[in-house]
């Protein structure tokens, strides 16, 4: 019986949620088959992650309690995962599609020369054991599905957001203490800056609003920020409001910024460019709001609101608001 091995991502203390979304995934999989799921935490006091991620599926936790890989460190987070495939004789890998699993995942596909499946929105097991993944292509204008058939251990990363994380009933979690792999590192995290009122990532949230050309200035993003705060949302922006300035890259939704797969998506003033909609194409729902009713946003939203984002935002604001209270 072999084992799916999940790679788990810390903010601080806790475990990110694309990570559970992860760890739950490899539980469903794991479900025909009986193999067990094993995960895979760096950092000061990584052990401490094993009541949650057993709620969230896992029977075993590799704890690699190093504080100078509190953060990322690419070589070491590599091979080490790679060890750690070896030793629980692992035949699928998967990792949260952030960008740190992304870079792990490609990383450690090269050590052990198997195959990858990247950013995928539906993921199976294949009868010989292997992997099958639908992911976007073309900018998100197609989907494609790609297999691992014979490769082992198979890997994937999961687009954050599409699959649920199931918090389940308390599980025995067996920790498992481990040194980090002694490999040479080339480069090395000194400092992690972040602004000094947190906001919400676009990338993690469930429900993003965004505003793009149609909010005329940065003087209006307030608008924006106003819906977002009442329906409990992040702010996100499109490219051209980005490169004009009005807010900064970390809110950038699309090809060149984050892709994101929340529950909600509502577009202020955003027409809809391929690059935009191949970072959010894949939302569940998704609400657009947009004076030009031939703009291409409305091809993929699920409602559409044709108007003034001046009128029709703050009214939503304003509904959401009392229906809140």
């Amino acid at each position: 019986m072999g084992a799916l091995l999940v790679l788990l991502e810390r903010r601080g203390s806790e475990l990110k949620v694309a990570s559970l979304q992860a760890l739950s995934t490899a539980r469903r999989l794991s479900a025909a088959t009986g193999d067990s799921v094993v995960a895979l935490a760096f950092g000061s006091g990584a052990a401490s992650a094993a009541a949650l991620a057993g709620a969230h599926g896992a029977d075993r936790l590799f704890a690699v309690e190093d504080a100078a890989l509190d953060l990322y460190v690419p070589e070491v987070y590599a091979a080490t995962l790679a060890d750690v495939a070896t030793q629980c004789a692992a035949d699928t890998i998967l990792a949260a599609g952030t960008s740190l699993g992304r870079d792990v995942a490609a990383r450690t596909c090269a050590r052990l020369g198997t195959g990858l499946l990247s950013d995928v929105v539906e993921i199976e097991r294949t009868a010989g054991g292997g992997l099958r993944g639908k992911r976007p292509v073309y900018s998100g204008k197609a989907y494609a599905w790609a297999s691992v058939p014979d490769a082992r251990p198979s890997m994937a990363t999961l687009r954050p957001n599409v699959f649920p994380a199931v918090n389940g009933a308390p599980r025995a979690v067996e920790v498992v203490s481990l040194a980090p792999a002694s490999v040479p590192v080339r480069a090395r995290v000194v400092r992690l800056t972040t602004p000094a009122a947190q906001e919400l990532d676009v990338a993690e949230a469930a429900i993003v609003v965004s505003g793009g050309r149609g909010m005329k200035g940065p003087e209006h993003f307030g608008l924006i920020r106003d819906l977002a705060a009442a329906l409990g949302g992040a702010v996100g922006a499109s490219r051209a409001v980005v490169d004009a300035g009005w807010i900064s890259h970390a809110h950038q939704v699309g090809q060149t910024g984050k892709v994101v797969s929340p529950s909600l998506y509502v577009a202020c003033g955003i027409s809809g460019a391929i690059q935009h909609l191949a970072g959010m194409s894949s939302s569940k729902v998704i609400v657009a709001i947009n004076k030009d009713a031939e703009a291409p946003i409305f091809k993929v939203a699920t409602y559409g609101i044709v108007g003034d984002v001046f009128e029709v935002v703050p009214k939503l604001t304003e509904a959401i608001t009392k229906l809140r209270s």
